[in-house]
């Protein structure tokens, strides 16, 4: 069930607002702020690529007080690869919105998202940070989200309720990503909150949980960001039973919490850049869920793959030759894969002409299913992939101008 209001204002005590403050041509906009009307738990997950930026340092350093309150961020500038000059506009902008809610700095935490490299202008996102605190609201939640995107072609935002201990918990969220998108902390930004009472080592236990079966099971283009950061903030208003690891109730909540990060991850795929298609990678059957992400992801990430499914060409070759490379011990003639319904490999072997007819029409379609069953183990993974299109290269060819 979802509430009527969606994204990051959908939970009870949340306001959010997005302007254009000048980091982008005039009228788009560009800087976004979530604030709960009061302090709570909060949890995060990060990149995991060695060259972070200046918001992710920060919000690290601050993640370790567990306590959050407002979430800033700016599109159409990275601030990455800034040095001191970046981290100190990160800090400028969280020290901006603790002082204005008279709260701790730490409680504050930065996103950024664009061009690599590049000072951040943080003069006009001071001189923009007081119209953003007046226009916070409990509808802001879209305009927030429209101000975080870069090339995305759409905002993606979305929530949904829980029942915990007799009392109704909502969980809302926001997210931006379309190029740059790959596992490990998939660019990509996502923000999410919620009105349930829970710790804080609880909270990020189930974001982590949730980030790796949904952020971490896509890929557009096997690149990942200096940026990428997903946080979750609570307020307990919802004044539900505390959620304890163990209980019902929390297995509830991470189930509601995968859900909606699953939507948004979901969401990042279909609006990657230049993509036709969204297809999943089942791997079924491998001795351990290691080696079963593994074949997932080789398959996922695979540059021949991706442009059969844009060409929609069943050349299911590119499968069997993507899985053999995986580095994973392969018994051949125990291997079978099934395109949709359509079983075109089994024990190592193709089926013929008239199932490569049928996969084919599967081929055409504009999302579904490639399993593979390994026939070595109990063990499963699954992935979420895209094709790759000629619009991909034109619009990273051309991303800086």
């Amino acid at each position: 069930m979802k509430p009527s209001r969606s994204g990051v204002t959908a939970p009870v005590g949340f306001r959010a607002a997005g302007i254009h403050c000048g980091i982008k041509k005039p009228g788009i906009p560009d800087l976004a702020l979530v604030v709960s009307d009061v302090s709570g738990p909060i949890a995060g997950v990060f990149t995991q690529n060695r060259v972070a930026a200046a918001p992710v340092m920060l919000d690290r350093l601050h993640l370790k007080q567990r306590r959050g309150r407002a979430i800033i961020v700016n599109s159409g500038n990275a601030n990455a690869c800034t040095g001191a000059r970046g981290l100190a506009a990160a800090e400028t902008m969280a020290s901006l919105v603790a002082k204005r809610l008279s709260v701790p700095i730490n409680e504050v935490f930065v996103g950024s998202t664009g061009v690599i490299g590049r000072v951040l202008p943080i003069d006009r996102v001071k001189a923009g940070i007081p119209d953003l605190l007046a226009k916070l609201s409990a509808d802001g939640g879209a305009d927030a989200a429209q101000a975080i995107l870069t090339t995305d072609l759409r905002p993606k935002t979305t929530a949904m309720t829980v029942r915990i201990g007799g009392q109704v918990v909502t969980i809302g969220g926001m997210a931006k990503g379309s190029g740059m998108i790959h596992p490990d902390m998939a660019t990509m930004l996502a923000y999410v909150t919620t009105d349930a009472a829970i710790p804080a080592p609880a909270l990020q236990r189930a974001l982590t949980a949730a980030v790796d079966q949904s952020f971490n099971c896509i890929t557009v283009d096997g690149d990942t960001s200096t940026n990428d950061t997903v946080l979750c903030l609570a307020n307990g208003l919802a004044k539900n039973r505390v959620i304890r690891p163990g209980t019902a109730g929390y297995r509830r909540f991470e189930r509601a919490l995968t859900d909606l990060c699953r939507t948004l991850a979901l969401a990042i795929c279909r609006d990657g850049e230049g993509v036709t298609k969204v297809v999943q990678i089942r791997v079924n059957g491998a001795r351990t869920p290691a080696e079963a992400k593994r074949v997932a992801a080789t398959i996922a990430t695979s540059n021949l793959v991706k442009t059969a499914l844009f060409g929609e060409d069943a050349n299911w070759g590119r499968v069997m030759g993507a899985l053999g490379r995986s580095g994973v011990p392969i018994e051949q003639d125990k291997v079978s894969v099934r395109f949709g319904r359509v079983t075109m490999v089994r024990r190592g072997m193709g089926t013929g002409l008239a199932a490569e007819r049928k996969i084919a029409k599967v081929f055409k379609e504009k999302e579904f299913a490639i399993t593979v069953q390994l026939g070595q183990g109990r063990a499963a993974a699954h992935m979420w992939t895209t094709d790759l299109s000629y619009d991909y290269v034109r619009i990273n060819a051309s991303y800086r101008s």
